[in-house]
């Protein structure tokens, strides 16, 4: 799947993997691995953004991809974010899509809103949003309406 078609079909919330096709190097070529690492991995979709002005220079649409977060004690220390445009090379394949009644938790209303958080329920996503202390989030549920379109549509990850 390419980027322009994650872009337009995957909800936000789905796991999303990207490659470039190469084969995985064995584990003792260090620096070959980790350069394919780098290339071949996998993320929690959790923005996208339109075609947008900033001066006199245009920025095409591009979506956004949570890979990890590093850290220790319960304390996150560095957020791993991986941003796409729709021209990139990858190929993309959705692997996990939120499931009906799975609430996301934004950081803001409006088009540049960024998931922080998948929550099973409406109840977990306020007791999330409660310890970690969002004060403009908004809380999205994913409806019967929406799994039923991607069934439809035969987007149903493999």
């Amino acid at each position: 799947m390419s980027a322009s078609l994650i872009y337009d079909l995957a909800p936000i919330g789905s796991i999303v993997v990207w490659s470039d096709g190469t084969p995985r190097p064995p584990e003792c070529h260090r620096k070959k691995l980790a350069a394919w690492e780098n290339r071949n991995s996998k993320g929690r979709l959790i923005r996208k953004q339109g075609k947008r002005g900033i001066g006199n220079a245009n920025l095409s649409p591009d979506f956004t991809l949570h890979e990890g977060d590093f850290g220790g004690n319960g304390v996150i220390t560095i957020r791993i974010h991986r941003t796409f445009s729709l021209d990139s090379s990858l190929t993309f394949k959705v692997i996990e899509r939120p499931q009906l009644g799975h609430v996301r938790v934004f950081d803001r209303a409006g088009d540049n809103a960024e998931l922080v958080h998948l929550a099973a329920n409406r109840q977990a996503a306020e007791e999330w949003l409660a310890r970690h202390g969002y004060p403009d989030a908004v809380l999205e549920e994913v409806t019967a309406d929406e799994v039923a379109a991607d069934h439809v549509e035969g987007r149903v990850a493999a």
